[in-house]
């Protein structure tokens, strides 16, 4: 599966954004899917998951309560609204996806990636 992230940018901290990534393909629903990110200088880290039915999820501590995942397979599209943005949240963000059935946050579980959509956070 291909993939193709947007809706980053420049935002003041305290705002908001949604990225999308789109999928190519017609399997989507057969992925997990997630959003990493990276800052510079800092390893990829993970952000939040769901599963292929979109009926479950998990989120990284840094950021639940603020970002919600969701999908949907009709459109091969996964997004990621974050609100309460942060400084520290500044990171090229990125979706990934596993062919497989239960939830994971390992980097390494995932077989194919976006290229990136960068997200900066003003304070």
């Amino acid at each position: 599966v291909q993939l193709q992230a947007s809706g980053g940018g420049l935002v003041q901290a305290g705002g908001s954004l949604r990225l999308s990534c789109a999928a190519s393909g017609r399997t989507f629903s057969s992925y997990v899917m997630a959003w990493f990110r990276q800052a510079p200088g800092k390893e990829r880290e993970f952000v939040a998951v769901i599963r292929r039915s979109g009926d479950s999820s998990k989120h990284a501590d840094s950021v639940k309560g603020r970002f919600t995942i969701s999908r949907d397979n009709a459109k091969n599209t996964v997004y990621l609204q974050m609100n309460r943005l942060k400084p520290e949240d500044t990171a090229v963000y990125y979706c990934a996806a596993a062919n497989r059935w239960g939830i994971t946050t390992m980097p390494e579980d995932f077989d194919s990636w976006g290229q990136g959509t960068q997200v900066t956070v003003s304070s």
